[in-house]
């Protein structure tokens, strides 16, 4: 793993001996390499050795066929995706980092730490008192679906990354959806009109992240034009979803999508309408 990025040392109190002992038993799972580095943090707050001790927490919380994964990634290794780490583990893991670097990290700031290189960049501003670099604003399920008014099992987007105009979100088929049985019988293949209502969602994911100052209660897709498919997915294909807002003009919303699938392009939109309806007042 590359250490660039992370700035030279701070100045930090010295630990005492019982720290230390505290400090080992929280780490006890962890590499004696990374016991060390985190101690030495402890007394030198040298922030070279930041990347020892974050890789090595999430090293402790890896299943032994993604250590290798971890160990000879870089810092685009995404936790989720490649070292296969769900939120809870994720939350245990910075639980870990926080106790042992000494800094805190709220959960919306959480979401956004995707990457081995996202989390040392992270740490490092903390440390430092740097600015964390702007990037785009990611979402897990959870925060998608306490917002959007579709709910499983018609909910067809499981994470979202918002910046400025622009969202892109996934979806993975299953095969457990219910419709795949009977489209069709022994040949299960995701509906284009299924695909086309998950671009909307993600659509209406970021106008309701972006665009609607005073709340909306009902958002409806009212037509699409422009729209071609061209690949055939099926259970294993993991849907890349992506919007870009071309204008609105109250109560109108129109957004172009397109959906890739391992790059390869699958079906665009040239236009999807919605349509809002305000808050209601009580």
């Amino acid at each position: 793993m590359s250490n660039e990025g992370i700035k030279p040392k701070l100045a930090q109190t010295p630990p005492d001996e019982s720290a230390d002992e505290q400090l080992k038993d929280t780490l006890k799972r962890c590499s004696p390499e990374t016991i060390a580095a985190a101690l030495a943090f402890r007394k030198s707050g040298d922030v070279e050795l930041v990347p020892t001790v974050v890789l090595g927490i999430v090293e402790r919380f890896l299943e032994p066929d993604q250590v290798d994964t971890l160990r000879n990634g870089d810092d685009s290794t995404k936790f989720m995706e490649d070292l296969g780490m769900d939120s809870l583990t994720m939350f245990e893991a910075i639980m870990m980092v926080e106790e042992s670097l000494g800094v805190s990290i709220k959960n919306e700031e959480l979401w956004d730490l995707r990457t081995v290189g996202d989390l040392k960049a992270f740490i490092s501003s903390k440390l430092t008192g740097d600015p964390v670099e702007s990037k785009a604003k990611f979402y897990p399920i959870e925060e998608i679906a306490a917002i959007m008014p579709q709910q499983t099992p018609f909910l067809f987007l499981q994470t979202a990354e918002i910046e400025g105009s622009k969202a892109t979100g996934t979806y993975e088929i299953s095969g457990k959806e219910a419709f795949l049985e009977g489209h069709f019988k022994g040949n299960p293949v995701f509906p284009a009109s299924i695909m086309l209502e998950a671009l909307g969602q993600l659509g209406v994911f970021h106008f309701l992240k972006t665009e609607s100052e005073g709340g909306a209660n009902s958002i409806f897709f009212t037509g699409a034009d422009g729209v071609r498919c061209f690949r055939v997915c099926k259970p294993g294909d993991t849907l890349e979803l992506s919007v870009e807002l071309k204008r609105t003009r109250e109560p109108m919303v129109v957004y172009s999508g397109k959906i890739t699938v391992k790059g390869e392009k699958t079906a665009v939109a040239d236009e999807i309408t919605l349509i809002v309806a305000p808050e209601e007042s009580e």
